[in-house]
């Protein structure tokens, strides 16, 4: 695809800033900058990367992984952190929750050589990895907040009765993560019916084998449901006292 023809896909960004203008939704400037910022950001990943994988020394490689992934973490964090800013530490425990996360999975991919270790692999699927585990994150944040606020009277009433802290708030907990699991699972279950992904019909696109752009998105699949799991339940064992919520 040359830039000319990349030029002319700004008409699906067009066709919403019309409706946002026509309708007053008032999106015009959010959509904006979230395509330039989209521009910017993927190209110089793009170029980054180019350069990465193009190089032959090991070290420099390493390092340049290593910095991305940190960039990475570092960046979906802030992102995520205002979501949960009653939290006490909710910043580090993003942080911790994230890296966990990257570990676990990048170490069960490289132990079983399930993906050769290159960078082309592990930048990529680091960045699906925490990607999915910010969002994650977000939508557990959002409903557990909002879990403790509207139940704030019977939490009080747990603990003047004599409960622990962990014992007030266990049924909010549980409804926040079963609450940020189930959009990873429901589309899973009509992946392939109602919608194929992204990944693979982009393989498909470039060419790729389609069985083997199925078997790929099948592990990517697989992959981002234990993101999901994990990252919810380990995001609300480091929330869960209520001594950690400033409500």
């Amino acid at each position: 695809m040359s830039y000319l023809t990349l030029s002319i896909t700004l008409i699906f960004v067009i066709i919403p800033l019309l409706l946002s203008k026509t309708l007053h939704l008032d999106l015009e400037k959010d959509t904006i900058i979230a395509t330039i910022r989209s521009i910017i950001q993927l190209l110089a990943v793009g170029y980054i990367l180019k350069f990465v994988f193009d190089s032959e020394n090991i070290l420099y490689i390493l390092l340049m992984i290593t910095l991305m992934i940190t960039l990475m973490i570092a960046a979906a964090t802030q992102n995520t952190r205002m979501k949960g800013k009653a939290i006490k530490g909710i910043t580090w425990k993003i942080a911790v929750t994230l890296l966990v996360v990257e570990v676990l999975t990048q170490s069960i991919l490289l132990g079983f050589q399930i993906v050769p270790p290159t960078a082309q692999y592990i930048i990529s699927i680091s960045g699906m990895v925490i990607g999915n585990s910010m969002v994650l994150s977000i939508l557990f944040l959002n409903r557990f907040t909002a879990e403790i606020e509207a139940h704030r009277d019977e939490t009080e009433l747990i603990l003047s009765l004599g409960g622990t802290p962990k014992q007030a708030i266990h049924r909010q907990l549980i409804n926040a993560v079963n609450t940020s699991m189930i959009p990873t699972i429901e589309s899973q279950k009509t992946m392939g019916l109602v919608q194929l992904p992204g990944m693979m019909s982009g393989q498909i696109i470039a060419g790729a084998d389609p069985i083997q752009a199925v078997q790929f998105q099948l592990l990517i699949i697989f992959l981002l449901l234990t993101t999901a799991a994990v990252t919810s339940v380990l995001l609300g064992f480091l929330s869960y006292s209520i001594s950690g919520c400033s409500y």
